[in-house]
């Protein structure tokens, strides 16, 4: 664990200066339907309630509010330049120094933030996820462990045609077109290269529990060593 400064850190109540040494950050990055969530749903059912803090990338689009709603669908949602990387950055500091965040919301039927936050308390490990957060130098910075989720174009496809259709409103041929047009282009020019920046990469993904298992006991390991 990187060693860090506590000058001048306010702490939250019950919350003391072993924790901000302690708190363990995870990426978890990789292109659209490779099955991130997953990935992230069975490290979290590892450990006891409370004990893993998920912070999505998707919260974090800016806010388009301002934009007539006929043009919100043109946004290029899978370029680093979409994300308020500021404030994911500010609010993943304050969870280091043992403070509680108001995480933002976002609706993709809208492509707006809304008025709604959710609650979240430090935590002993917190999981940034996302397709982009191995992108931001800022953010691969204040991770311990970097990871990125990869599956076939083919498979992530079929689960991105599935979701959109089913939870965000949109038709096949609708998901099939914004594939072609922006996600396909900004896997290949962002997505993918990131992967270098990986200390692990989970081929299948939500498929593979050899390297998950793997990454679940590398976590409970650390926690054990700071303890």
């Amino acid at each position: 664990m990187r060693p860090m400064c506590e000058k001048n850190i306010k702490f939250a109540p019950n919350f003391t200066s072993q924790h901000i040494l302690c708190m363990l950050i995870i990426g978890i990055a990789g292109g659209t339907g490779s099955g991130k969530t997953t990935v992230v749903n069975k490290i979290i059912s590892s450990f006891p309630a409370g004990e893993v803090a998920v912070i999505p990338q998707d919260n974090y689009y800016k806010d388009s509010s301002h934009i007539p709603p006929e043009e919100r669908s043109k946004i290029n949602f899978d370029e680093p330049a979409a994300i308020e990387w500021s404030l994911l950055a500010e609010q993943l500091r304050a969870l280091k120094e043992g403070k509680t965040i108001k995480m933002p919301t976002y609706s993709y039927l809208t492509c707006t933030r809304q008025k709604e936050t959710i609650t979240v308390r430090p935590s002993d490990v917190v999981i940034v996820e996302g397709i982009l957060v191995l992108c931001d130098p800022v953010m691969r910075q204040m991770m311990d462990v970097k990871c990125f989720v990869d599956a076939d174009a083919d498979d992530r496809l079929i689960r991105v045609i599935a979701r959109d259709c089913i939870e965000r409103g949109r038709t096949p041929k609708m998901v099939i077109d914004r594939y072609e047009e922006i996600l396909k282009p900004m896997h290949c020019m962002y997505i993918e290269p990131s992967k270098r920046f990986a200390d692990l990469i989970i081929p299948q993904g939500g498929t593979n529990s050899v390297a998950i298992g793997l990454l679940t006991d590398y976590i409970q390991g650390r926690l054990a060593r700071n303890k």
